[in-house]
């Protein structure tokens, strides 16, 4: 197996909280109202430095959708999801998107966080 390419973002980044692997830009932040089994999470129109896992259908909070687990190319740590097909057509922006996960990841939403006092 050949060595992994990866990209280098620029600018306000989202990177993979385990290895600092960048994962994708501020700019491509579509929606903060995302939840996932552990917490807030946020769609992205792009995403890099991930691998797919296999599809599966899965119930979700808005239906049916196909979907693929994405894993960061650094650590292989699981970070999210990318929606394959969505099943209702109310749906149907989320197809090619994907979801990280707020608590696998660290970027800007962490700059009110933590306070020098």
């Amino acid at each position: 197996m050949g060595r992994v390419f990866m990209v280098d973002l620029q600018g306000q980044i989202y990177s993979c909280k385990h290895c600092k692997t960048h994962l994708t830009k501020d700019q491509d932040l579509l929606s903060k109202t995302f939840q996932c089994n552990h917490g807030q999470a946020y769609l992205f129109s792009e995403v890099v430095n991930i691998s797919i896992g296999k599809r599966e259908v899965r119930m979700m909070i808005t239906g049916l959708h196909t979907v693929t687990d994405i894993f960061c190319v650094g650590c292989g740590s699981n970070v999210g999801w990318k929606y394959e097909i969505a099943h209702d057509k109310n749906q149907k922006y989320k197809e090619g998107k994907s979801v990280l996960e707020l608590c696998k990841i660290m970027g800007p939403h962490d700059t009110n966080k933590f306070h020098n006092f």
